[in-house]
């Protein structure tokens, strides 16, 4: 079995998000979707809230392509989190340069740290590209449509969190 992880903070989830959750599920029998819980950071909805909107979007995308799939939370190093999970593909989005240049140095490190985890780069398409988790919520909290950009269930939780034209 073909087991692939992705990892992210899904803070909320978008459109850009589904397109790589389907593309991996084409690839694979498995798709693990991880979210990362960071100490630091303040997120907008809980762990468990996002494990939700996750499941609610992923789970028929992954029917529909074959593949079953798993949400689960991680605090640990993402090449750890995948082995601990039977992946051995570790899937990333990639919407322009910028983050091609920064998933490389990350690919690379953990190429070293874990060699049977391959990474694996899926492209947005043009539409998706400009999409960003931290534009969602600075959209949403500021009365801004961002219907665009998010599945409904979470478009749903934002005018929940925020209110008004979220």
């Amino acid at each position: 079995m073909r087991t692939a992880f992705y990892p992210g903070s899904f803070d909320p989830p978008t459109n850009g998000h589904v397109e790589v959750a389907r593309a991996a599920a084409r690839l694979v029998d498995r798709l693990v979707v991880g979210v990362g819980i960071h100490p630091g950071k303040s997120p907008l909805f809980a762990p468990a809230e996002r494990l939700e909107m996750l499941r609610e979007v992923f789970e028929p995308i992954a029917q529909e392509e074959g593949a079953a799939l798993a949400c689960v939370t991680f605090d640990n190093l993402v090449v750890d989190a995948a082995q601990q999970h039977g992946a051995s593909l570790l899937i990333r989005g990639l919407r322009d340069g910028t983050d091609l240049d920064y998933e490389m140095q990350m690919a690379g490190m953990n190429a070293t740290l874990k060699p049977g985890v391959q990474t694996v780069f899926l492209p947005a398409s043009p539409i998706a590209r400009p999409i960003t988790a931290t534009l969602v919520r600075q959209i949403a909290a500021m009365g801004g449509d961002v219907s665009a950009f998010v599945p409904s269930p979470v478009l749903a939780r934002l005018t929940g969190r925020f209110g008004r034209g979220a």
